[in-house]
């Protein structure tokens, strides 16, 4: 008998005399009427998610994301960009725009922002996943920076985890991202920018409710 054989066999064995609760013996069906979320209401459900991580959520038409994204810059920043986002969004920042040539961590740490794409946004939780190809860029030029820009087509949203998990490739590198970096360790007390961005902007382009 293997390890696992014997352990099962004693968890059987203790459960021998246990009764199922009427939550255990019911199947699980879904609610009468039920019907799947629009695009738009998964939108609205990211947007909503996102903010409640204290981030900041600007929708937008295509037309206006190199606006969207000089407004999240502030003016005269240092901005690293993969080099495979296009040009044109970052064509409005007042500032100067860096390609990410292998730029070490001490370089990165006197960038001021960074803006890259991403794989997939999750309505339900408000998360972002990068899988680091090259609209996206290295993983540190993501964690270094002090504010991350992220652009989000509405096309690249999803319901929910399960839903990302099947768009995503296990072999990539992925960082998920949800809200500005922030940590609760030392006396409960929130702190952001501990060991990522401590300002995060996702502009989300396209779906109905964009101006």
């Amino acid at each position: 008998m293997s390890a696992r054989e014997e352990i099962l066999g004693r968890v059987r064995a203790a459960l021998a005399d246990v009764e199922p609760t009427a939550a255990e013996q019911s199947p699980v069906v879904a609610p009468p009427g039920a019907v799947a979320a629009s695009p738009e209401q998964v939108l609205d459900l990211f947007a909503e998610r996102v903010e409640d991580y204290r981030a900041v959520v600007v929708r937008c038409g295509p037309e206006g994301v190199a606006a969207a994204v000089a407004d999240a810059v502030p003016a005269g920043s240092r901005v690293v960009v993969p080099d495979a986002l296009p040009r044109e969004v970052v064509a409005g920042i007042d500032g100067e725009v860096l390609p990410d040539d292998g730029l070490s961590a001490a370089a990165l740490d006197a960038v001021d922002a960074v803006v890259t794409a991403c794989r997939v946004g999750i309505a339900e939780t408000g998360t972002i996943v990068l899988d680091h190809q090259a609209d996206q860029g290295r993983r540190a030029i993501t964690l270094v920076p002090d504010r991350h820009v992220c652009v989000v087509h509405a096309d690249q949203v999803v319901p929910d985890v399960p839903d990302a998990v099947a768009l995503l490739d296990p072999q990539r590198p992925l960082t998920w991202i949800s809200g500005p970096s922030a940590t609760s360790d030392i006396e409960l007390s929130r702190v952001e920018g501990v060991h990522g961005p401590r300002h995060l902007t996702v502009i989300v382009v396209g779906g109905a409710g964009a101006p």
